[in-house]
């Protein structure tokens, strides 16, 4: 049984592999023409484009790999009905149980890579290659807001670890792609909402541990402290002041990020943020759930392949096959999708809204592995 759980592994993925390269190479094709229209602008050239497609596969790796799982292991499991082998194997002893097992093992290990690839490679491969290009077209990332950026920031006693006294919104000019902070202005408030201080810097740099190094810094005061509003206005310039701020460069980076290319742990971080400042946290909830389960539909995928191996060469093509699975994954994205979009717009549970696609896809699988046993 060892020898034939080797030989069915290694079929399914040699097909997986298959598979996930074919859909790499479409999906990178037509990045490639999408990014030619910006080639050109600043010093970003063709061989750029090329590097900044190539750095953006870890992430289809990653939305790919339960789509290539169902459709390698449909294509296994039809050559092996259509040679008869999966009859052999059947009348050899080979129960339903221990076939759902054969695969799910090779499904643990696809489970794994698609966890590593979603939560280490993908995230840190997708913001090099922004970085990347940004630096190349000699852009910064916040230059398309009219007005820059905006996030909100609380006051602490003592750092980051006291007892909350304010709100500090920050506004941002732009962002260059190494990080650093251009036209920053600070505007804090008291726990009544009362502006108590502008702060204005040229830029600021992250040093470490929540800090930030203002510099040609101009505040204007409008009390002694924050619970005492006064008619006093003072001014004065520092050529350089410390800031300590909740927000990172890490949180800075979720905001041009598109959620689905986070890590859980980036996720959970941003999600945490916002909910201590009183913002709308469910789009990086159903996100965070997306991430956690997703890697999983790589097994539900391959449990939707096994009814295939019942259906006898003559009831379709493997071809056909091939075609149905397709089909099925795609279906699957689809919802996945869907079911986002919903989930927000409905204000839905975001653990519910992540997992029931996947759910409906398991019993659609258990229900047609019942039917083809049954006929």
């Amino acid at each position: 049984m060892k020898v034939l759980h080797r030989y069915v592994a290694r079929e399914i993925i040699a097909a997986v592999i298959f598979a996930l390269v074919a859909f790499l190479a479409l999906f990178a094709f037509f990045d490639l023409i999408g990014e030619l229209p910006q080639v050109g602008r600043g010093n970003y050239q063709l061989q750029h484009a090329f590097l900044y497609v190539t750095m953006g596969l870890p992430g289809y790796v990653y939305d790919l790999m339960p789509i290539a799982a169902l459709i390698g292991s449909i294509y296994t499991l039809a050559q092996l009905a259509a040679r008869s082998e999966f009859t052999i194997m059947r009348a050899s002893g080979l129960s339903t149980g221990m076939a759902s097992w054969m695969l799910a093992r090779v499904g643990i290990v696809l489970v794994i890579v698609t966890f590593l690839f979603g939560e280490f490679i993908a995230p840190a491969t997708s913001a090099m290659a922004e970085k990347w290009k940004l630096q190349a077209q000699g852009a910064s990332i916040s230059q398309e807001f009219r007005t820059g950026l905006w996030t909100k920031d609380v006051i602490r006693q003592n750092g980051l670890t006291g007892e909350t006294v304010g709100t500090r919104f920050l506004n941002v000019k732009d962002v260059t792609p190494a990080g650093r902070l251009q036209n920053v202005k600070l505007y804090e408030f008291d726990r009544d909402f009362r502006l108590i201080a502008v702060v204005t810097a040229a830029y600021a740099d992250y040093q470490a541990r929540n800090v930030w190094r203002l510099s040609d810094v101009t505040e204007t005061s409008f009390g002694a402290k924050l619970s005492d509003i006064t008619a006093t206005i003072t001014t004065k310039t520092l050529p350089a002041r410390d800031l300590v701020s909740e927000i990172t460069p890490n949180i800075l980076s979720v905001l041009f990020a598109d959620p689905d290319r986070m890590s859980a742990y980036g996720l959970a971080v941003y999600t945490r943020h916002l909910a201590e400042n009183n913002q709308t946290t469910e789009r990086y909830e159903i996100a965070f759930w997306k991430k956690v389960f997703y890697p999983f539909a790589v097994l539900v995928m391959m449990a939707l392949a096994l009814p295939f191996a019942y259906l006898h060469f003559r009831a379709g093509g493997v071809s056909l096959k091939i075609f149905i699975g397709i089909m099925i994954g795609v279906s699957f994205q689809l919802l996945n999708s869907l079911f986002s979009h919903l989930g927000l717009l409905n204000t839905w549970p975001p653990l519910a809204t992540a997992v029931l696609p996947s759910m409906m896809f398991l019993v659609i699988a258990i229900g047609s592995l019942w039917w083809v046993q049954k006929h």
